[in-house]
Formats: C-alpha cells, sequence, structure tokens
C-alpha cells in the first residue's frame, strides 16, 4: 500500500518512514507535518492509507480526518503517542472515519510490540480494503431451540466499524432507562481502547455500559461492549462468552460472529441493527436473523461515514429496515414499546 504520514515530530516521522520502508508490501508516498499539509497531500496524491497523529499544530489529527474524510475519503488509521491521556479524542477520530488506533512506535526492533501491532493492524486494513462486494446468499437451515427458555435473553445487538462511536452514542443517548432488552454493541476496536471508549459511552446515555466478561448473563436496562480481540458470542446457557474462532477473519471483534451465535439460542425478543462501516461484516449474520423472523436495521447511505456494512446488509437483504441514523432511536423504541413477539 502508499501510505502518508502525518505527525508533527520529525524523529517520529522517521521512525514511521524506516517501518513502512523495511515492509515489502508497502511505500511511503508522503510525510506531513500537520492535519492541513496533510489534507493538502491528500488533493494531490491520495494514498491508500494514513498514519494520522492526533495532537498536533495548526490543524489537529480529528479534524484532519474529518476533512479528508468528506473531500478526498481514504483509509486513516491513527497512531499517536498520546492515546491513553487522549482516549476521547480517539473516539472523535473514529466517529470521523478513521478506521483504528495504535500507539506510535518508539524503536524500530522487530522485536517491539508497537511495531509488530503497527504493521498488523496495516496488513488487516489491507485485508479489508481487498474483500469482494458481497452476494445473495441461499437460505441457511436453521437450528432452533437449542436453548432453554429461560436462558433465551432479550436483546438489541448493535454492530459498528467506521465512524461507529459517534453513531451508536447517538443512539444509545436516546434509549430510557430501563429500556426493556439486554444492549449488547459490537464495534470493531483493539482491547486496549474498549474500556476506554465504555466509559466514554457512559457519558452519552442513561443506560450503565461495561465490557462484557465471560460469564455475565445479559441483562435488560444495561449496555455491553465487546472488549477483546477475540469474538464476542453468546454461549447455550443464555450468557456471553469470547471464541477465537473464526479465527481467519480481519474483523476482530465480528459482528457476524455474534450475529451467529444467537439464531440457535433463539432470543425471546431481538432487533439488530448495522451501522456505519468498511467491509462487509455483520452482513451475513444480519440476513440469519432476518431468515429467522427477528427484525433487522441497517443505516442509510446519506448519513454513513463509511457506507459499507450497512450496503452489503442492503445488497443481500438483510435488513428489514433502511434507516438515516436519527430514526434508528425512533424506530427502536417503538418497537420495543408495542412489541410482544419476536
Amino acid at each position: 500500500m502508499k501510505i502518508g504520514i502525518v505527525n508533527d515530530m520529525r524523529m517520529m516521522r522517521e521512525i514511521l518512514r524506516r517501518i513502512i520502508d523495511a515492509s515489502p508490501d508497502n511505500e511511503v508516498l508522503w510525510m506531513a507535518n500537520d492535519g492541513r499539509e496533510a489534507i493538502e497531500n491528500c488533493r494531490r496524491e491520495l494514498p491508500d492509507l494514513i498514519l494520522m497523529d492526533l495532537i498536533m499544530p495548526v490543524m489537529d489529527g480529528v479534524e484532519s480526518t474529518r476533512q479528508i474524510m468528506a473531500a478526498t475519503p481514504c483509509q486513516i488509521l491513527v497512531v499517536t503517542a498520546s492515546v491513553g491521556s487522549n482516549s476521547s479524542k480517539v473516539y472523535e477520530a473514529m466517529s470521523c472515519g478513521a478506521l483504528d488506533a495504535t500507539k506510535t512506535p518508539i524503536g524500530l526492533g522487530n522485536n517491539d510490540k508497537a511495531v509488530q501491532m503497527l504493521l498488523s493492524k496495516i496488513e488487516n486494513i489491507g485485508k479489508l480494503a481487498a474483500m469482494p462486494a458481497p452476494t445473495k446468499k441461499a437460505p441457511k437451515s436453521l437450528a432452533g431451540g437449542r436453548g432453554q427458555k429461560e436462558n433465551r435473553p432479550s436483546l438489541l445487538a448493535i454492530g459498528a466499524s467506521t465512524g461507529g462511536p459517534k453513531a451508536i452514542a447517538s443512539i444509545l443517548s436516546q434509549l430510557k432507562a430501563g429500556f426493556p432488552a439486554a444492549v449488547a454493541v459490537i464495534q470493531h476496536i483493539d482491547q486496549e481502547f474498549a474500556s476506554g471508549l465504555a466509559q466514554w459511552l457512559n457519558t452519552q446515555t442513561p443506560l450503565d455500559v461495561k465490557i462484557a466478561q465471560s460469564g455475565d448473563h445479559p441483562i435488560p436496562g444495561k449496555v455491553w461492549l465487546a472488549g477483546s480481540n477475540d469474538h464476542l458470542i453468546i454461549d447455550a446457557d443464555g450468557r456471553f462468552r469470547y471464541t477465537p474462532h473464526p479465527v481467519d477473519t480481519a474483523y476482530r471483534p465480528s459482528v457476524d460472529a455474534f450475529f451467529e451465535s444467537l439464531v440457535p439460542i433463539r432470543p425471546q425478543k431481538l432487533t439488530a441493527v448495522l451501522l456505519t462501516g468498511m467491509g462487509p461484516d455483520g452482513a451475513s449474520g444480519m440476513l440469519s436473523l432476518r431468515r429467522a423472523g427477528y427484525h433487522t436495521i441497517a443505516q442509510d447511505e446519506a448519513t454513513c461515514v463509511v457506507y459499507g456494512m450497512p450496503q452489503a446488509a442492503a445488497q443481500m437483504n438483510a435488513a428489514s429496515e433502511i434507516l438515516p441514523l436519527p430514526e434508528i432511536p425512533t424506530a427502536l423504541n417503538k418497537l420495543w414499546k408495542n412489541r410482544n413477539t419476536a
């Protein structure tokens, strides 16, 4: 991939350049000192991927990400030394269109954890970009009734990726305390940042948001966020579990893995929502849920930061409804107020 590097520190730009140059599949297209220079560079030469710092003079990484995604969209990975002290800016950047975030490596050694994490994320982003468009699937054979009735939870399941934090927050902010279902959120984000995202979402909603732990039972009125690089699922006993399978997917945690785990346990009530994000993750699982008789909602193109995941669901006819983001909370409140069946 052709990569742009944005960082106001010369030493950091040089470290990133050397890491990229040592990778046979990638090359540095240009380097920028700040967010505004990055915007200008994108107008001249659009890279396949931008490594974007957060805290910079002239224009920071959040605003630069917002303007680049509006004018010359491309893949953006936040690479910053200030993740811990500026976690809210990480989620702002992801809401504007950044795919993920990782720490800036401080050395060049192949054994350096931050170097390996950076190269791994670049590789995964390359895989996502190369994925083919989805095709419509034939009906699946559904295994019903595996879970005992008392273990079958009532769930609102939400999947999101690029642009997801802000979209998720806009929905959760309009769900009232005492919402009659447990809310499970699968957001593509590294486990290092999941706890901070849960804390940030807690400031956006009257519902209690926490990281799902293996063995937790979904409780109505609470929000459970996937918090591992493994996949969150619900098992036959109706409890949250983490699994490494499928191991070959670039999406971690996977929305498809969670949606598909719901089919055999047959939740008492369920609504599945697929929000803005790159790639097709979640579409196949949503199709399985719709075929099982559950209500499914995909975000519309006009309100998505990246119209990838919801588009895949629409192309596969997996969505019962396609709605603008501002209308989704209204639809959910209506569905869960009036609905007595799945």
